[in-house]
């Protein structure tokens, strides 16, 4: 029967919302991959501009000839009040997110539609997540995409992870008024959505053939700064995270099983064993800002006042 509402659906199927500041440059290369699409079902995409400096320029615009394409604009509120503007936009009965800096494959949306058909009983599908091989930071990022999934991958095909850079509801299970995503967190608000999802016990499948590149432009230099950034930014969502009693992040046990994955993985022609390197020395600069964080926190926390009864 499900095959059959698709397949009767006049119009849309997905809704890609993709979520952008100041990043006009990948997000044209993203919007290319989605016209160049084999077989795709209808699809729109809702941009949603978090503040920008500028507006949307020509390049990004001329592609509404393509496919329905929708520029919605905020005041630059984070990333996730931005996706939760873009689905109050949206009439797919599919909500698709993925960032600027990625490119899907040409039969993503096919196989996701494929995904959809045969697995009614599913409401969350997690895309196959890759790295662009073309330089160090992209094959870093290849080799941890593949020992993460890999590592999160369940026998009955669901996987206990959630990344936004490739990731579909279906409208059925969004309030799209509340939005889908909490705008108390800054950074990691796809990992405070996987936490809900934990409570409830709905993993995401996990859709191999619906392959989703980030393409990282960035200089390795860069890069780390960037991690710094994210990491602190991510301190006050894990915080929520452990208020509501549930384990997200990996074991210690967990990091040293991935870390000796990655290490065999690496060995391939077109990763390297430098791609290893930049992984790891990514991790722990994260974890000493995550540790940083949390002293930081914990020694300002002792000095607020009480209040006096």
């Amino acid at each position: 029967m499900l095959k059959d509402a698709l397949n009767s659906t006049p119009k849309l199927l997905f809704s890609v919302v993709i979520a952008v500041c100041n990043d006009w440059g990948p997000l044209e290369q993203c919007l290319r991959s989605l016209h160049d699409q084999t077989n795709p079902p209808g699809f729109e995409v809702i941009v949603a501009d978090d503040g920008s400096v500028e507006t949307a320029p020509a390049p990004i615009r001329q592609w509404n000839g393509s496919y329905p394409l929708t520029i919605v604009r905020q005041p630059h509120a984070g990333i996730a009040a931005a996706r939760n503007l873009g689905l109050r936009s949206a009439n797919g009965s599919v909500f698709l997110f993925t960032d600027a800096d990625c490119r899907l494959q040409t039969n993503c949306l096919a196989a996701l539609t494929a995904a959809l058909n045969d697995l009614p009983q599913h409401n969350y599908f997690q895309l196959h997540l890759t790295g662009d091989c073309s330089n160090l930071v992209g094959r870093a990022e290849e080799l941890r995409m593949i020992a993460l999934q890999n590592q999160k991958l369940r026998p009955n095909g669901c996987i206990r992870y959630l990344n936004t850079a490739g990731f579909a509801i279906r409208r059925a299970k969004v309030n799209i008024e509340a939005g889908l995503f909490d705008p108390m967190a800054v950074r990691a608000e796809d990992t405070l959505l996987m936490a809900d999802l934990f409570q409830r016990e709905e993993l995401p499948f996990f859709v191999a053939d619906a392959i989703v590149q980030h393409s990282i432009s960035i200089s390795l230099s860069q890069c780390l700064r960037k991690d710094v950034r994210s990491a602190w930014l991510e301190g006050e969502t894990f915080q929520l995270i452990a208020a509501r009693g549930v384990q997200v992040r990996m074991s210690q046990r967990e990091r040293v099983s991935m870390l000796l994955s990655m290490w065999k993985t690496a060995r391939q022609r077109t990763i390297g064993r430098d791609a290893w390197f930049v992984v790891v020395a990514r991790q722990l600069l994260q974890r000493i800002v995550t540790l940083s964080y949390r002293i930081l926190k914990v020694r300002g926390s002792r000095h607020l006042p009480t209040n006096a009864c």
